[in-house]
């Protein structure tokens, strides 16, 4: 199974037919998980937690200010209690695990699930960020790796810009600033280079920082992803590019 770095972006980017379009024909393309694994830029708890087991745990609508539609999604999917025990028999004896059972998705979880496996059938599991330090997290990734072999879809959820203090253009379709565009470029260009050092490295390496990424919690999880890959050093397929409310949509696949 790969795995995969995405661009959630805000609850209404289902609203958006290309992104809905592009996420659809992606996972029409994966091979059918049997067990979904996620880390999303929206949960930070150290040590790493493990979030909900339990088929029905009430989302988490971690966001504010949005139409009353955006409150009332669900997203019932399985849970995933051996997927739980797996990861936490994984990490090290040195690193302790958390369990928080009532935590449920969160919107950089569920809302890209909602287009990709609509019918909510395959389960699904939330694992924390325990860290924002890329190189744990490539570590992270790696312990995930063999999870892989079982079918499970790891997928690190976040946004390849995120530097929403900076627009001044809300609109879905405003064209993306200067510090949005040539940080997506760098990252594009590093990506297909396989220059992990240089993205590891991204905050004092990458134009258009900091305002691309005024904190890091959005580039985090693409750590994780390259991390579970087979080679962090591959040139993945870079599925989706472009850019929405001028932040960019680039998402990857790991073999």
């Amino acid at each position: 199974m790969p795995a995969i770095f995405l661009s959630h972006g805000a609850p209404p980017l289902v609203d958006s037919e290309r992104w809905v379009s592009e996420l659809a024909q992606w996972s029409a393309d994966l091979p059918r998980p049997k067990a979904i694994l996620v880390v999303s830029a929206h949960w930070e708890a150290a040590p790493l937690t493990i979030g909900a087991t339990a088929t029905g745990t009430p989302l988490v609508y971690d966001f504010g200010g949005f139409p009353r539609r955006f409150y009332e999604v669900t997203y019932r999917s399985p849970g995933a209690p051996e997927l739980a025990r797996q990861v936490a028999a994984l990490m090290p004896d040195s690193e302790p695990v958390y369990h928080q059972l009532d935590r449920g998705l969160d919107h950089g979880a569920y809302v890209p699930l909602t287009v990709m496996y609509p019918d909510a059938d395959i389960p699904v599991l939330q694992i924390s960020m325990p860290t924002l330090d890329p190189a744990r997290l490539l570590e992270l990734g790696c312990r995930l790796r063999p999870l892989r072999e079982q079918g499970v879809l790891i997928i690190g959820s976040g946004f390849t810009t995120h530097g929403l203090p900076f627009l001044r253009d809300p609109s879905p379709d405003a064209t993306a600033p200067g510090w949005s565009a040539e940080f997506d470029a760098w990252a594009g260009e590093r990506l297909a280079a396989g220059d992990v050092d240089a993205l590891v490295d991204f905050r004092s390496k990458a134009p258009g920082m900091p305002f691309a990424h005024p904190t890091i919690e959005h580039f985090a999880p693409l750590f994780v992803t390259l991390g579970a890959s087979n080679d962090p050093e591959q040139e993945p397929q870079q599925v989706i590019d472009g850019f929405w409310m001028g932040l960019a949509k680039r998402s990857i696949q790991v073999a």
